[in-house]
C-alpha cells in the first residue's frame, strides 16, 4: 500500500495540519515507509503466541469492597451528602438536562 501526494494533503487536511508543498512532498515517502512497515509486520508468523496487554508481566493490587472502609465516605451518609447538592432527586445529584 502507498499513498499519494493528494492523499496526505487529505489526510493533513482531515487533521486540520497547515503544510507547504515541500513538507508534503518529503511526507510522502515517509508514510509509504511506515506502511510499508507495518505490512511487514503483518507477514509475522505470530501462531502459538498469546496476545499480552503489557511487555513486563502485571498483577493487579486490589482491596476489597468494604462500604464502611472509611467513616467519612462510608455507608450510611447519603442525606448528608446530598445536603450539599445543589439539587437532589431520587436520591442522587440532580444536573441540568443536557439532551433534549
Amino acid at each position: 500500500m502507498s499513498v499519494t501526494r493528494e492523499e496526505v494533503a487529505r489526510i493533513a487536511s482531515l487533521a486540520r495540519i497547515r503544510t507547504r508543498d515541500e513538507e508534503l512532498d518529503r511526507m510522502v515517502p515517509e508514510l509509504n515507509n511506515i506502511l510499508a512497515w507495518v505490512e511487514q509486520l503483518g507477514e509475522v508468523d505470530v501462531t502459538g503466541v498469546e496476545p499480552m496487554t503489557a511487555v513486563i508481566p502485571n498483577t493487579l493490587r486490589l482491596r476489597a469492597d468494604e462500604v464502611d472502609a472509611i467513616p467519612e465516605t462510608a455507608g450510611g451518609r447519603r442525606e448528608d451528602i446530598l445536603a450539599n447538592a445543589p439539587a437532589a432527586e431520587h436520591g442522587f445529584f440532580g444536573v441540568p438536562k443536557v439532551i433534549e
